[in-house]
């Protein structure tokens, strides 16, 4: 048959088939199958599949899609992207899916960013970051040396770490760099603070001095405590500074004048630990945006008003045994909301509000952890041998890094945790810089770093 009559005798036929019933057509279809030979069957076998396949995804409403792609984990939806470039498309666009799935993994969230490709880029980010702390391959190490004598004290601000050493001086160095900064003559420094004009430094000496790092003149000079002085802390708005000492006080000084203005007593044990934070919870004894000071020793933590009267008393007193059966760590944290501190029955969590005890988290298999950090996901911890990532969702821990022989300390100001905001949550940019410092036996400093991402 030619073509053209082909043409035209399909045209007739198809007519006549569109006018049959339901019945008549699958009759109809019968009887030219049952008349095929093996070329049309397979040729019948190929198109059939592809005319019942029905791509849902390309379909459907796009709310609808983005329901139903919730109920998948991400593995599978990152298989799924594989389909097509529709459904990948659809799926990379999925907002809430993919923020989800980096909450679900510690991420920090920002509502703001309207990107709808953002979020599945970050989950990928976040991914690789997380794997590597399971693999304990996220950090790196590096040293800081220039010191001859003991390192007694660290402090880290801003990408910058202070150190405080039995050579008489301080030095202020670049950590990502390696390079020192400033380095100033002193006296023999239990602990050091500093910003960018000013160092202010605790003695065994017994006393408290402030030090200008551009020309490393001591412009304050701090006596009175009996005992040498373990920690510092200041504040420039209200003008005050604040020290714990070994003769069992705390002392409050006007910081540009010099002056003690008064001594808190009532611990029995060495004040190994002074921290001065704005409040940012109510409670009967104080509202946000009051001046708290918290004192630790090796049994109690003391709370004092700091900057509603000179002659404060103290508000309350914490401890995890009434009986001093159990010490505290030497490391406090306090962000005006929450107190943490470590023991030998594991970390303890009080509310500031109603001084309540929040929670306890234990860790059988690993004794004595100390606190380092404290966040609203993460912890950092660590013992003599390890430094450790906890995930405080599940208190379990997910990461560890070996750590050397590094110099101890009863006070704990010869180890620190560098930048802190991770711990609320990883946002593929805050997993940089410092995460660990010590000082070691050579009197070098050792540094465990985030590694840049692969």
């Amino acid at each position: 048959m030619e073509r053209k009559d082909f043409e035209t005798w399909l045209d007739n036929i198809s007519v006549t088939f569109l006018s049959l019933t339901d019945l008549q057509k699958n009759e109809t279809l019968d009887h030219l199958i049952s008349l095929s030979g093996a070329v049309q069957l397979r040729h019948l076998s190929n198109n059939l599949e592809t005319l019942l396949k029905r791509d849902f995804l390309k379909l459907l409403p796009l709310e609808l899609s983005f329901y139903l792609l919730k109920w998948l984990d991400p593995q599978t939806l990152l298989t799924c992207c594989l389909v097509s470039k529709q459904w990948n498309k659809v799926i990379s666009a999925c907002t809430e899916v993919w923020q989800t799935a980096c909450k679900n993994l510690g991420w920090q969230i920002d509502d703001s960013v309207q990107d709808a490709l953002h979020w599945k880029k970050v989950y990928l980010k976040a991914i690789l970051r997380m794997k590597q702390l399971e693999d304990h391959e996220a950090f790196e190490t590096s040293s800081l040396i220039g010191h001859s004598a003991r390192v007694y004290a660290l402090y880290y601000k801003d990408g910058l770490l202070c150190t405080g050493s039995d050579d008489l001086s301080a030095k202020l160095w670049d950590v990502s760099t390696g390079q020192c900064v400033y380095g100033i003559q002193t006296h023999t420094c239990a602990a050091v603070k500093f910003d960018e004009q000013k160092l202010v430094t605790g003695s065994f000496d017994n006393t408290v001095a402030c030090w200008e790092w551009s020309s490393g003149a001591r412009t304050q000079h701090f006596r009175g405590h009996t005992g040498a002085v373990f920690s510092v802390d200041y504040n420039d708005e209200l003008d005050i500074l604040v020290s714990g000492s070994a003769d069992f006080t705390v002392k409050v000084w006007a910081l540009s004048a010099g002056t003690c203005l008064n001594t808190l007593t009532g611990h029995t044990e060495w004040v190994t630990k002074v921290v001065l934070q704005k409040c940012k919870v109510k409670s009967l004894l104080h509202s946000p945006g009051d001046y708290i000071l918290l004192s630790a020793d090796k049994y109690e933590i003391k709370i004092w008003p700091i900057g509603r009267e000179i002659n404060c008393k103290c508000l309350k007193t914490l401890s995890v045994s009434e009986d001093r059966s159990i010490c505290l760590q030497p490391r406090l944290h306090f962000d005006g909301k929450y107190i943490v501190c470590s023991s030998a029955l594991g970390l303890y969590q009080w509310d500031f509000a109603s001084y309540d005890i929040l929670r306890v988290i234990k860790i059988p298999e690993i004794a004595n952890l100390a606190l380092l950090g404290f966040g609203d996901i993460f912890a950092l911890l660590f013992d003599n041998r390890y430094l450790y990532i906890m995930d405080l969702r599940t208190e379990s821990l997910i990461s560890r890094w070996p750590l050397p022989e590094y110099r101890k300390s009863k006070r704990g100001s010869s180890f620190l945790a560098g930048e802190a905001s991770w711990l609320n949550g990883l946002d593929g940019h805050n997993d940089t810089g410092l995460v660990f410092a010590t000082s070691m036996p050579d009197h070098s400093i050792h540094l465990v770093l985030w590694k840049e991402h692969g």
